[in-house]
């Protein structure tokens, strides 16, 4: 992989062929991207996971952050074009590639769907314990991203993943919470502007108990999609994979040997003048 600080790489992942399946991970609200590195092993090959780090977190700190979601999808959009092309060109093919995102992460990865969707290698968006995106953002997310210290700390323990240390401590408050905070109000000042439905397959993930995101919340996906969106439930709450980080492996496991499995005949196939990779304006 070509190196971008936009993506992290867990060294498990080195022996996997340039044309495998990737999976670009977007986290959560305040979210270290380095979590998902620990999902590699348990994809056994079948996808290398990618984690996005976006500029001024983890080693871009240096870096200016962005302003809004649209700016952030538009940054991550283009570098996932890149390292595909690059990709593209290295395997003489056209290699898969899925986006999969939870909550925040979510969202964000869905604005970058919207921008690759038609791309060459694009084969799929899994959204993960987030409403559809014309509900968001929802009223207790304005509310949450108005408060400030442990009330902030306090509001945000309702989607669950904040120890209760970090609730009850001001001094880890000022030092964990910025990005959180910042995160929570990209997306209260975000708006949903109405398009055209993506044609790649999008998949729903969410826990069975999270009080922030139920079956209602999930219905209009349904118009965001040329085909329904999969439903998939697991056991728990906002935050479900903490516990069992199987529920989503297990699924991008599943849906990574389905796009290798898809692209298998037009990799075989004969070459199309120009299709060997995708031109970058």
């Amino acid at each position: 992989m070509v190196a971008s600080p936009w993506f992290l790489t867990s060294e498990t992942a080195a022996g996997l062929d340039s044309d495998a399946v990737r999976v670009y991970c977007f986290p959560h609200a305040g979210g270290n991207p380095r979590t998902f590195l620990g999902w590699q092993p348990a994809l056994d090959g079948h996808a290398l996971v990618a984690a996005v780090c976006p500029p001024g977190r983890g080693h871009r700190f240096r870096e200016p952050a962005p302003v809004s979601l649209a700016a952030l999808a538009d940054g991550a959009a283009a570098a996932v074009a890149l390292a595909e092309d690059r990709r593209g060109i290295r395997a003489r093919a056209l290699p898969p590639f899925l986006l999969f995102g939870h909550s925040f992460g979510a969202a964000l990865a869905f604005e970058v769907a919207r921008r690759l969707d038609g791309l060459h290698g694009f084969a799929g968006l899994v959204a993960s314990g987030c409403a559809a995106p014309s509900l968001l953002p929802t009223p207790r997310v304005v509310e949450t991203a108005c408060l400030e210290g442990r009330a902030f700390a306090e509001a945000v323990g309702f989607f669950g993943g904040l120890p209760p240390e970090v609730v009850r401590d001001e001094a880890l408050q000022e030092l964990l919470l910025p990005h959180l905070k910042a995160d929570f109000r990209m997306v209260a000042a975000h708006r949903h502007r109405p398009g055209p439905p993506l044609t790649v397959p999008v998949t729903l993930l969410n826990g069975t108990d999270d009080p922030h995101v139920g079956p209602a919340a999930l219905e209009p996906w349904t118009r965001e999609c040329t085909t329904p969106p999969e439903r998939h439930w697991a056991a728990g709450g906002h935050f479900y994979f903490e516990d069992r980080p199987d529920a989503a492996t297990s699924l991008l496991s599943s849906l990574a040997q389905a796009a290798a499995a898809a692209a298998e005949p037009a990799a075989s196939g004969p070459t199309v003048p120009g299709a060997e990779y995708v031109e970058l304006i």
